[in-house]
């Protein structure tokens, strides 16, 4: 039962506000509400102010005072960072960073790949980002190589496949364990014994093969053309270690041919031993001479022609023609060889640019003279030849987190 009281002034007000009781409860007893529900929260208490609206500089009071509310478009003011609380009895520490050591392998060859040695200290200058840096080390470390050993196995005579086999066994002994090299053998056409690898024992075991040739004919252009064309695709330097008499038979490729192929073929350095020399000199002061069937060439013309050819692919690319009379003379060959093609000089030094930003940085070899003037290099008839300086470009500084 609703009871109305009675109000002698603003009678209309309560009315309204009656009538809205009256619909909030009819919705209410329609729609299932709790009776808790149905009664509308009290009225502010009488003489208590509300809470004003902010001021444009300021915001709602809390329980300590005033929140500030930042203007629009103005950033917070950041905390002042507050330095830590020394403990007492603690001693103080300090980081100190050294400056990474940077190690940069320089490789100075000639222009067609042929070791410069004999460099010292002063003759490197490394700039770093255009910068000079002090060099702290200095040495002479030997790189891996990677080559091929083309050796001539044909039955025209013992003697020729004696050397060719000794000269090949020296060149495997004098192999380091990060070297990689592939066995070719030839007669009539070329064949791989064994492919790229770095363990000595499977290049020892290849060469233990050759035993029985299986025909005459030494078509050393057609073998060398082979060669050629296949290490064309391996990236970097490449060497061709060619053991053979140098006499050809009848290939298919001319002289002129094989020329263009080695032209042709980028970054690869041959190096030729001529193998019989030692049974030539006995022939021709015995009145021997050389005729078919004991020689791989038919006369001493072809003998010399046959040389001639064998020095033209060292010349060509950089590389050295040798021609030992007895066998004691390989091991010192190959240990020519490999002064020639494994050496390199290792430059190191502690850059000005400490920071640790892991930040790339360009580097530049030059080679001067110990006065700071052009370096030349001059050949056995005291003309200039033009060599070239190998390294890395650049590093990536480490960051400071590593």
């Amino acid at each position: 039962m609703l009871v109305l009281k009675y109000l002698p002034s603003g009678g209309a007000p309560l009315r309204r506000v009656v009538t809205s009781r009256l619909l909030v409860a009819a919705f209410a007893v329609i729609l299932g509400v709790p009776a808790w529900a149905q009664q509308a929260p009290p009225p502010p208490p009488a003489g208590k102010p509300t809470q004003p609206a902010p001021a444009e500089a300021g915001g709602p009071e809390g329980d300590i005072g005033p929140m500030a509310v930042p203007k629009k478009g103005e950033a917070p003011p950041e905390p002042k960072p507050q330095p830590p609380k020394k403990i007492e009895g603690m001693p103080d520490y300090s980081l100190k960073v050294d400056t990474a050591l940077v190690q940069v392998p320089v490789l100075v060859t000639t222009k067609d790949g042929q070791f410069i040695p004999g460099l010292k200290e002063g003759n490197f200058r490394v700039l770093e980002d255009g910068v000079p840096q002090r060099i702290t080390k200095f040495e002479v470390s030997q790189a891996p190589i990677t080559a091929v050993l083309l050796v001539e196995f044909a039955s025209r005579s013992y003697y020729f496949m004696y050397d060719a086999l000794n000269a090949s066994y020296s060149f495997a002994q004098s192999l380091k364990p990060e070297d990689w090299v592939a066995v070719v053998a030839f007669d009539m056409k070329p064949f791989i014994v064994t492919d790229f690898t770095q363990d000595k024992r499977k290049i020892f075991g290849a060469l233990n093969g050759l035993r029985i040739p299986g025909f005459s004919e030494t078509n050393v252009f057609d073998a060398l053309y082979d060669t050629l064309d296949r290490v064309d695709a391996i990236e970097g330097r490449k060497y061709i270690i060619l053991v053979a008499s140098g006499c050809d038979t009848f290939s298919r490729m001319t002289y002129d041919k094989i020329l263009k192929k080695v032209k042709a073929t980028p970054n690869v350095t041959i190096f030729t031993v001529s193998t019989g020399e030692a049974l030539r000199i006995m022939a021709e002061a015995r009145g021997m001479g050389s005729g078919p069937g004991l020689f791989p060439c038919s006369s001493s013309i072809d003998f010399l022609q046959a040389d001639n050819q064998m020095n033209t692919f060292s010349k060509m690319t950089g590389g050295r023609w040798f021609k030992p009379r007895f066998p004691a003379e390989m091991p010192e060959i190959f240990r020519d060889i490999g002064q020639n093609i494994r050496n390199q000089y290792l430059l190191a030094y502690h850059p000005t640019n400490s920071k640790l930003d892991g930040t790339y940085r360009k580097l530049k070899v030059e080679v001067v003279a110990p006065d700071g003037g052009p370096f030349k290099v001059r050949d056995q008839k005291g003309k200039d030849v033009k060599f070239q300086v190998t390294a890395r470009d650049g590093y990536t500084a480490k960051h400071q987190v590593e």
